[in-house]
């Protein structure tokens, strides 16, 4: 397949698009509004550069690059696009008006193009795994700079690739430089046909987590209001609902030998913060919502995080973290942020998201990895019922993320280069 059946194929799947958006839009409020962004009909200034985050993780991650970019010249005209209402909302945070942000449009040509013939972006920037053919072959095609920042490639990723070879070229031809994570990555995408002097091996950004001792002050002080000072706290973060069952099932083995340890179930996305508290209640345990505000005391069982922005205040009040999307085949959430707070880490068997940076982690003694909800619980209770091991696993932690920090400058000197030439 080329780029002009992949084209195809999208204006054929376009009603499916329309139906896709409009149920998300029944499970959540935020995907009701902005549609005209989805589809290229915002008005939009001209930029100096495009930078696409993709979901909240990427743009968390990219924000102290983007930083460095707005630094980098006074009159620099920045636009940030995501595709997530979560993502979106990140950005709102961290820049208010100075960056113009809208969502990226759908990578149908018509709405590519009309995108871009308003931004005429001199460079572009791109987080991660957010290889969109007609973005990339548009920009190119207006004259404009491609730059993945952060790039991941995984096997599978490599394989499928692989199948569709003249669409892959075409992507290819399209990017100008690739700062990936790792040697093993950079490997593939030369075995794909990238050139190999315009891809640089340059750690992964999400090691660059800032953690502040304000906010370990918070966590501490939020978890004696809970009068959990001593008692086993553990979170269960970016959890998805096919895990919900096991992570409830594994607390409660875990009353069994701590009756005062307390979860944080933080699901992944906002609109099953409802089916979250519905398996919660049904399971027996007693629940709190954060987002009530309900009283959080020794009694509280499970405290339900359905609430956005608060997951490294919630892991400043934790001792164990169990990183969800990893017991169903999703291939895992991001376990660095848990892991700079100086959180013992357990994840399940599907890490493809992040394999070697839960590599690190698990040779370091930091991360062990669960099957079920039985053997969640096994391990979380052989760190409460061992200080020492504890101790040992969330200082590793903090060891692995201090060791491998510095991505930020590499890929902003990579990128400086970059903005520089003609």
């Amino acid at each position: 397949m080329n780029r002009f059946w992949y084209s195809a194929m999208l204006y054929l799947a376009f009603p499916l698009i329309i139906l896709y958006l409009t149920i998300r839009a029944v499970k959540s409020p935020d995907y009701r509004v902005r549609w005209k962004e989805r589809f290229g009909f915002a008005p939009l200034k001209t930029t100096d550069v495009l930078v696409h985050t993709a979901s909240m993780g990427e743009t968390i991650a990219a924000l102290p690059l983007i930083r460095k970019i707005l630094a980098s010249a006074p009159d620099i005209k920045v636009t940030i696009t995501t595709t997530s209402p979560t993502g979106s909302a990140q950005v709102i945070k961290a820049f208010g008006d100075k960056v113009q942000h809208v969502y990226l449009p759908v990578d149908i040509s018509y709405c590519i193009k009309r995108f871009l013939r308003q931004l005429q972006p001199k460079k572009v920037v791109i987080l991660e795994t957010e290889l969109w053919p007609n973005l990339l072959h548009f920009a190119k095609q207006y004259g404009a700079k491609t730059f993945i920042s952060n790039a991941r490639l995984s096997e599978k990723s490599a394989v499928n690739y692989q199948k569709w070879p003249k669409l892959t070229k075409s992507i290819l031809t399209s990017i100008d430089i690739i700062a990936v994570q790792t040697e093993v990555e950079q490997r593939r995408f030369i075995e794909l046909g990238f050139d190999a002097s315009n891809i640089h091996v340059s750690g992964s950004l999400k090691f660059d987590v800032t953690v502040n001792e304000e906010l370990i002050e918070r966590g501490q002080k939020l978890r004696t209001e809970w009068q959990k000072q001593s008692a086993p706290v553990w979170i269960a973060s970016s959890v998805h609902p096919g895990e919900f069952a096991q992570i409830l099932a594994a607390h409660q083995q875990l009353l069994v030998h701590h009756p005062d340890a307390l979860l944080i179930m933080v699901p992944r996305h906002p609109e099953k913060f409802e089916l979250a508290a519905e398996k919660t209640q049904s399971s027996g345990l007693v629940m709190s919502r954060r987002s009530a505000g309900d009283h959080v005391d020794a009694n509280t069982q499970v405290l339900l995080g359905d609430t956005m922005g608060e997951m490294m205040l919630f892991y400043a009040t934790a001792d164990q973290a169990y990183i969800g999307g990893s017991m169903i085949e999703h291939g895992g959430q991001n376990p660095l942020e848990a892991a700079a707070v100086g959180l013992a880490l357990v994840m399940g068997e599907s890490r493809y998201n992040f394999t070697d940076i839960c590599q690190l982690l698990t040779d370091s003694g930091a991360m062990v990895e669960c099957s079920d909800g039985k053997t969640l619980s096994t391990h979380l209770n052989d760190g409460f019922t061992d200080p020492q091991l504890l101790k040992q696993r969330q200082n590793q932690a903090q060891s692995v993320v201090l060791a491998n920090k510095g991505a930020v400058e590499k890929q902003f000197t990579l990128f400086r280069t970059y903005l520089r030439a003609d």
